[in-house]
């Protein structure tokens, strides 16, 4: 099921998220339906607080970069393969001298800058089936997961952005949490005008 994804301006996406455990209420089909409610919104990382629940879930799938022909074939193969699901992640380290990318964000549409991460990461997390694992990732797939991470820890891209960047897009993220844009997936406004 598609679910509808929340905009920016909603207090869901400021929350620090909480742990689950396995006894967590229709866990499986909850995943299921952000895998769904991610590929219709053309999205390459989808964290449980844009749908509403203030809870450390996220999932990622980087296949759509594995097109890049800016990257190497090693690059390009780790990316084809990497789909997962992340429970209680803790980033544990994160290493290497920082590079731009320009990010955006399913919960903030239209809204595209340029954002400063590290280029490694060392996580601990539990997949689907509660199995812990600690890996060290790089790359564009490192930076989808900080940006995930970000999410679950209350964080948004556009708090990584200058003061002038951020004056900049101010009106446009006011549009956002209002529901004034045009997009073309499911999206829950927090300050919308409720139809009488």
């Amino acid at each position: 099921m598609i679910l509808p994804i929340v905009a920016y301006g909603d207090p869901v996406l400021r929350k620090a998220c909480k742990d689950i455990d396995a006894d967590y209420p229709k866990l499986d089909a909850l995943i299921e339906n952000m895998y769904e409610t991610m590929y219709a919104a053309r999205g390459v990382g989808l964290a449980a607080p844009q749908i509403g629940l203030p809870i450390r879930v996220f999932i990622v799938d980087a296949s759509p970069f594995a097109d890049d022909e800016d990257l190497t074939e090693e690059e390009r193969n780790q990316l084809k393969d990497f789909k997962k699901t992340f429970i209680n992640a803790r980033i544990l380290d994160e290493e290497g001298d920082e590079w731009a990318f320009n990010e955006g964000c399913l919960s903030i549409p239209e809204v595209r800058e340029d954002v400063f991460r590290q280029p490694e990461i060392t996580i601990e997390y539990e997949d689907e089936n509660f199995k812990t694992h600690k890996e060290t990732i790089k790359g564009i797939a490192a930076r989808i997961v900080q940006h995930e991470y970000d999410h679950i820890e209350g964080i948004l891209f556009t708090d990584k952005l200058s003061p002038l960047k951020k004056q900049l897009i101010k009106s446009k993220l006011k549009k956002i949490s209002a529901g004034k844009i045009t997009i073309d997936y499911r999206m829950r406004f927090p300050k919308a005008k409720k139809k009488r």
